[in-house]
């Protein structure tokens, strides 16, 4: 029993460090100018995104994409009408846990 408990202790650990981790990575990423968890700022809120884009099995890709080389039009139907920069400072790596992360709800 204790075995169990440690091991899910140690999990809810790793998952709460990593959720940190990402959010730490989006705000010194800059990410957090435009964009909140769960609100529309400047951009989307991450929640909506997760939920546009839930079941797209290419949107990962694409988002990373997007992210790295910037957009516009996706989100018009929201009147969000700012087009979102190039991340080029951002490194691949980064660019694509934060999308993983996005996808995931930003939880």
């Amino acid at each position: 029993m204790r075995l169990i408990a440690t091991t899910l202790f140690a999990a809810t650990a790793l998952l709460a460090t990593n959720v940190m981790a990402n959010a730490d990575l989006a705000k010194k990423s800059n990410c957090f100018a435009c964009h909140t968890v769960d609100k529309k700022l400047v951009g989307p809120a991450y929640q909506d995104v997760a939920r546009k884009y839930a079941g797209d099995k290419s949107a990962e890709a694409r988002l990373v994409e997007k992210v790295k080389k910037g957009g516009s039009g996706a989100w018009k139907d929201q009147g969000i009408v700012v087009p979102m920069p190039p991340n080029s400072t951002v490194k691949d790596e980064d660019i694509r846990t934060l999308v993983r992360w996005i996808l995931s709800g930003a939880k």
